[in-house]
């Protein structure tokens, strides 16, 4: 395995005979038998060191007996101690002591933050054969090498949390070189629970601590142990109305000083006080610093007082009771002088009560929403205060240290969102933020140098254990995360370690295309409404009639993932069917079943406009999908027994895209039985339904939908006078509506050698005879890029597209380039702008420069290029999102991607994650045309680029495919 990290778990079935020669053997350092037939070791603490050796020392001896069912005894006298021992310790106690001297300990790694180190050591006194030690820097060091040495040995961070099974082993047998852990990358790691009150908070209440009726000390010392398994270190508790307060229950305060786990508390929770509970207007009075400074400071330092003694962050700053601005300001400067004063205030109290040098208490003044206005108004923070800047709560980090914020002795840190409440709209009820977009953000983060503190919003816990543990990886050794191509590496890990190399890969191949669907559109936002202010939902912008049928292309992808998850879960045992539903199959059925309720009834509108009896079963199928998110959900909180009963709700917040949607169909009046529809139709002036221009040698096809009308029962159609170059996928249909036969889809597509032996037309047509009329459809062969490249991008039917990375010339230098991402964005692979570390190049000559080759057919004086990047932000509070433009010969043009607060175009930017902006470009002259695109701002992520030469604004939703010769 890689780093010095290997660990071999080796499964011994020796026949008793050989046991015991191996035994009568010198011991070797090579190997330590924790449980065989001639060794069973025991676990040795010291008692001396708190309380989380004495966790960690009997949780690592139930994994034993989860593998072998042999439950090592844990003592923590060494006189007690004899065989194989496994030791458990601060590398400075007095227990060490006795295996290690002292000269073997490295200073600079005693020094180091929750870091551990193994060692094997033979006949250390007479008594003990062989000890195996794990210890720790500090309790929370030897933890991580504890539950590191767990995970292993095949037992799971997400055992217990999502069920997964552990294998049963005869023997147990450990082959590990000494070694030394590395520091963590980001020294406090954590998540923070919130918007619980769909999941989390009733099924604690309810289901698994109902004696406390609330998430309590019970829940909380699950959810640390899940941490410490995860190598985290932090918590941001729970915080909503339907949540009693932290330190409400201070068993919940004992339980995370037993787990050595750091308390925290969001952006709007200064002083670890939870304001929604603890607050009372009625009781306090105005929340106004301005108004009401006295009982304020007070009501902090009541908590200050009582949480002294324990490992804390504390949230400095104000805002308003929950997540609102500062209350009784009028501008921002006067919020500024007001928060200056609220800091001075809050750290003397914490010089009172916790540390004269104000340096050694952690601090986080989070840069959230407004208060990142007032941080630009030049609000000053304590340098010794972590500066903790936040993403726009849909993934997209809004600022990062500059070169001078990284100079900070508090240094900075990320608050980052997997889960949300709020405008535009919620997304709590599937994970759905892509891994990629994970990643690059927070490889950002760490690469800018904010990584002490990084905390991830993590609504419920579940679903989202996969992107739980994505984070806290990343936070934990993010060298191993440098490339792009490492997430599809840790997605295979992740779920083959669970369910096996034999289904790991394929299951990784899954979700990745769940999340690349997600990332087109969230199942949340696909009823295209809005929320604070609550919108009702509306049709989508997936198209049923245009780029190949949208709509059918989006259910086609869905019913794909929803067979292949059928298909493995037949072949898997019964006791991972339950970890299977909870990790992949019902987020994706979910996802799957959301959108085709809202698609289906796209469908269901728009064919009834066209008369379409099918209409209906479209209707129908809308209200299926819902009734399965229904039986879906039921079923998995049935699951394990019942043990999650009530953690997942299928309608969070109860907003209408939950809803089981009216659909009132309309109908145009006809006395027609069969209809057409084609796709992008057009009308000639003869009067002829006309097929999209086919290109020499593309392989494209388009279809024809004949269908039965609305009034209608029953009747024919046939295809007639078809020249011998076209093909069809069917000929000829009898609609029945009595046995459900509605309509029909055929796809037309050219057959080229026929075409050409029939001399190369430039157009042909047939007719569809339907019941006692008939209907031509025209078709058109363009001849205008012979000879081109079957690479070449080219315009088609109005539109020429191009993918970022497939440039035909990347011009860079050894200090500046752009590179390829891949696995990000909607064309998988975006072209970055870096190093990050970049000034702004205004100067082109000396920029980067991606070219793109354009091959078009048509005189334009206004075409439209639209360019399409990732939405990201400024790199820092100074920056900028822009790029340089340069069309053929023409004047550079610059384009800038920022956004403000939330506005219009930010709202529709996160809900598509896309960020487009829109030239005039001129086509002068038919052929090959050349786009330039220059580097000024790092960071910026290009996706793909449309030249629209339609004379339509309108563009497809969905990516389309590029237009190159040759495909389709």
């Amino acid at each position: 395995m890689k780093d010095k990290f290997c660990f071999l778990l080796l499964i011994s079935f020796l026949a008793l005979n050989s046991c015991k020669d191996v035994h009568a053997n010198k011991p070797s350092k090579d190997t330590f038998e924790i449980f065989t037939s001639t060794n069973k070791s025991v676990i040795l603490y010291n008692k001396t060191m708190g309380d989380l050796d004495s966790i960690t020392a009997y949780l690592f001896a139930d994994d034993v007996f989860k593998i072998t069912g042999y439950r090592p005894e844990v003592i923590s006298n060494i006189n007690d101690a004899k065989g194989n021992v496994i030791v458990i310790g601060g590398i400075e106690s007095d227990l060490v002591g006795h295996f290690f001297e002292k000269a073997e300990i490295n200073s600079n790694f005693k020094n180091q933050w929750e870091s551990y180190c193994y060692k094997t050591i033979l006949n250390p006194n007479d008594k003990i054969e062989k000890a195996f030690v794990v210890a720790g820097t500090d309790p929370r060091g030897t933890a991580y090498g504890v539950f590191n040495l767990s995970k292993q040995m095949g037992v799971s961070p997400w055992y217990w949390w999502a069920d997964v099974p552990i294998e049963k082993q005869e023997e147990l047998t450990l082959a590990q070189a000494d070694l030394y852990s590395k520091e963590p990358t980001v020294k406090y790691r954590g998540i923070f629970l919130n918007d619980e009150d769909w999941g989390l908070q009733p099924w604690a209440a309810k289901t698994f601590e109902p004696e406390t009726g609330d998430i309590g000390p019970k829940t909380y010392a699950k959810i640390f142990e899940l941490l410490l398994r995860l190598n985290a270190n932090t918590i941001w508790p729970a915080m909503h109305p339907s949540t009693k307060a932290f330190f409400h229950y201070p068993n919940n305060i004992q339980v995370a000083q037993a787990y050595n786990i750091v308390v925290g508390t969001s952006h709007a929770e200064p002083m670890l006080r939870n304001n929604v509970d603890e607050w009372s207007k009625e009781k306090h009075g105005d929340f106004n610093y301005k108004t009401n400074k006295n009982t304020i400071y007070s009501y902090w330092e009541n908590r200050v007082e009582e949480a002294k003694n324990i490992d804390a962050i504390y949230t400095m700053g104000m805002r308003g009771v929950h997540d609102s601005g500062m209350e009784g300001v009028n501008s921002k400067d006067e919020a500024v002088g007001l928060l200056d004063g609220i800091l001075k205030d809050q750290r003397e109290m914490l010089k009172k009560h916790i540390n004269q040098d104000i340096s050694k208490i952690p601090q986080a003044f989070t840069v959230y929403k407004e208060v990142l206005d007032l941080y630009k108004n030049g609000l000053e923070v304590p340098e010794d205060v972590t500066l903790v800047w936040t993403d726009d709560n849909y993934g997209y980090i809004k600022s990062l240290s500059n070169a001078e914020e990284q100079k900070r002795s508090g240094g900075s840190g990320v608050y980052y969102h997997a889960s949300y409440w709020g405008r535009p709209h919620d997304y709590l009820w599937l994970g759905s933020t892509n891994p990629y977009l994970i990643w690059e953000e927070m490889i950002k983060a760490y690469n800018l140098n904010n990584k002490n503190i990084w905390i991830l919003n993590v609504g419920d816990i579940k679903p989202l254990e996969y992107d739980i543990q994505l984070f806290l990886d990343i936070a934990y050794d993010a060298s191993k995360f440098e490339n792009s191509e490492s997430i599809k590496e840790h997605q295979q890990a992740f779920f083959s370690k669970i369910f096996g190399e034999e289904h790991g890969k394929t299951m990784a191949e899954i979700k990745t295309d769940y999340y690349q669907l997600a990332f087109e559109r969230r199942p949340e936002f696909m009823g295209w409404s809005q929320t604070e202010p609550t919108t009702q939902i509306s049709n989508t912008d997936y198209n049923a009639f245009y780029n190949a049928d949208e709509i059918e292309k989006r259910i086609a992808e869905f019913n794909l993932l929803e067979n292949e998850i059928e298909a493995i879960e037949d072949q898997l045992s019964d006791n991972l069917k339950s970890t299977f539903t909870q990790l992949v199959a019902y987020p994706i059925k979910g996802a799957s079943n959301i959108n085709k309720k809202f698609l289906y009834r796209d469908k269901a509108l728009a064919y009834a406009k066209q008369g379409r009896l099918s209409a209906e079963k479209y209707k129908e199928l809308s209200k299926t999908a819902y009734q399965n998110i229904e039986v879906l959900t039921r079923q998995y909180n049935e699951l394990s027994e019942g043990k999650w009963n009530g953690i997942m709700d299928m309608k969070p917040r109860t907003l209408p895209v939950f809803d089981n949607p009216e659909i009132e169909l309309k109908w145009p009046e006809s006395d027609q039985t069969i209809g057409i529809s084609i796709e992008d139709t057009l009308k000639t002036s003869e009067g002829l339904k006309r097929l999209p221009t086919f290109y020499v040698n593309d392989s494209i096809k388009y279809f024809i939908d004949i269908f039965l009308e609305k009034n209608a029962k029953e009747d024919t159609w046939q295809i007639k006078h078809l020249p011998n170059w076209l093909e069809v996928t069917k000929t000829s249909g009898n609609f029945n509506i009595s046995k459900d036969y509605l309509e029909d889809r055929i796809y037309v597509s050219i057959n080229w050698d026929n075409w050409k032996k029939a001399g190369e037309p430039n157009s042909g047509s047939f007719t569809i005879q339907k019941g006692s009329s008939e209907e031509s459809v025209q078709i058109l062969i363009s001849k205008s890029y012979d000879g081109l490249n079957p690479t070449d991008i080219v315009e088609k039917n109005g539109f020429a597209v191009v993918y970022a990375e497939n440039f035909s010339e990347n011009t860079s230098s050894d200090t500046l380039n752009w590179k390829r991402l891949e696995g990000l964005g909607h064309s998988k692979a975006v072209m970055q702008a870096l190093p990050l570390s970049a000034a702004s190049i205004l100067n082109h000559e000396k920029a980067p420069v991606l070219k793109y080759e354009f091959f078009t057919e048509t005189l334009n004086d206004t075409a439209l290029l639209n360019l399409t990047a990732i939405p990201t932000h400024p790199l820092n509070t100074d920056g900028d999102v822009r790029i340089a433009i340069q069309w053929n010969n023409n004047l550079i043009e610059i384009v800038g991607f920022k956004t403000k607060g939330r506005s219009p175009e930010w709202k529709q930017n996160v809900l598509r994650n896309k960020a487009s902006k829109q030239i005039t470009v001129p086509l002068s002259t038919k052929g090959k045309q050349t786009l330039k695109i220059y580097m000024i701002d790092p960071g910026v992520l290009l996706d793909y680029f449309v030249l629209n030469t339609s004379g339509s604004n309108s563009m497809p939703y969905k990516l389309p495919n590029e237009t190159k010769i040759g495909n389709n």
